[in-house]
């Protein structure tokens, strides 16, 4: 190997390993003048400043003599916010340890500045140990991709799914038109579409939803399916109506809040209204898509009173 090359890879890995360089210790290791080790140093600033994967650079610095290799600050997240991601992450237990630990180490790795690292590993390796993964502990990360692709192309998905009381798995043919993540699960939201293999599974005029760890098998098909611009599924519009992730028809609630923190309420129904505010509560309106919101209500007691259901029953007065 030539020797500008060797002595070259030999910086560069002891730049990774945090080392810190001193221009005339190297032109003295490496038996060369001062203007030979700061061309190398030059070519080595010069990868990663050419190189737009990279959020890392060299530079000099001066308390320290030396020169050093950095997070680049644009690039990478600070402390706090990669502490905080991680943390998110790891309090959804959503993935198995299989799969949720390389994505936090991998996080550590290309985002945290060298000389923070180990404080920061130091402050996520607790959580890591008593992590409590999943009980389906079935991997599926891997099939994201697939899926979130078939969802940006338009593409049928033909997919076997295992329901909750049903011992059998259901063939379905479907339109993905999202990905959703709530309460521990990642869920696919797509159309049933009407096929002549499955002539018996009605097509709604809403979402069906799909928990992606209970999808056993599935087919990314060939075939495109329409949608109209100005009838294009939105996540972010969806979410708001949907309450522990049970689809159904689109209805509008009204109750009357007893408790202390509407802004609890607020929170939980990002489409709800204030009607009223007084000494009785707030009465507050909400749109809600399918029968999750009924859990929510039959848990809050005495502080939430039911005016319209938004079924077809009409509203109590008020």
């Amino acid at each position: 190997m030539d020797k500008k090359v060797e002595r070259i890879i030999n910086l560069f890995n002891r730049l990774n390993d945090g080392e810190i360089l001193v221009k005339a210790d190297e032109a003295s290791r490496f038996e060369v003048n001062e203007r030979s080790i700061q061309r190398d140093l030059d070519d080595i600033r010069a990868y990663f400043a050419n190189d737009p994967e990279s959020n890392r650079e060299l530079i000099y610095d001066r308390a320290k003599r030396g020169y050093i290799l950095v997070q680049n600050q644009k690039k990478s997240l600070t402390n706090s916010e990669i502490l905080t991601v991680c943390k998110i992450l790891l309090e959804s237990r959503s993935l198995t340890k299989a799969e949720m630990y390389p994505i936090i180490d991998k996080l550590l790795q290309c985002c945290v500045p060298y000389k923070n690292y180990k404080q920061v590993s130091d402050l996520i390796s607790n959580e890591k140990f008593h992590y409590l993964e999943p009980h389906h502990g079935k991997k599926f990360v891997d099939d994201m991709w697939d899926i979130s692709s078939a969802v940006y192309e338009h593409r049928l998905m033909r997919i076997r799914y295992q329901k909750l009381k049903e011992p059998d798995k259901v063939m379905r043919l479907i339109q993905p038109v999202g990905i959703m993540f709530s309460e521990y699960y990642f869920y696919l939201c797509a159309y049933i579409s009407v096929s002549e293999e499955m002539p018996d599974v009605p097509k709604r005029p809403f979402p069906t939803i799909y928990r992606i760890d209970r999808i056993a098998e599935y087919e990314v098909l060939d075939e495109h399916f329409h949608v109209p611009y100005a009838e294009r599924f939105e996540e972010g519009e969806f979410r708001k109506r949907i309450q522990f992730m049970f689809g159904g028809e689109l209805r509008k609630i009204l109750f009357l809040y007893k408790g202390l923190s509407i802004e609890a309420v607020l929170d939980r129904f990002p489409t709800a209204e204030i009607i009223r505010n007084d000494e009785t509560g707030w009465l507050v309106s909400a749109e809600v898509y399918g029968d999750g919101v009924d859990i929510w209500l039959r848990g809050q007691g005495d502080i939430i009173e039911v005016v319209s259901d938004g079924k077809k029953n009409e509203p109590k007065n008020t």
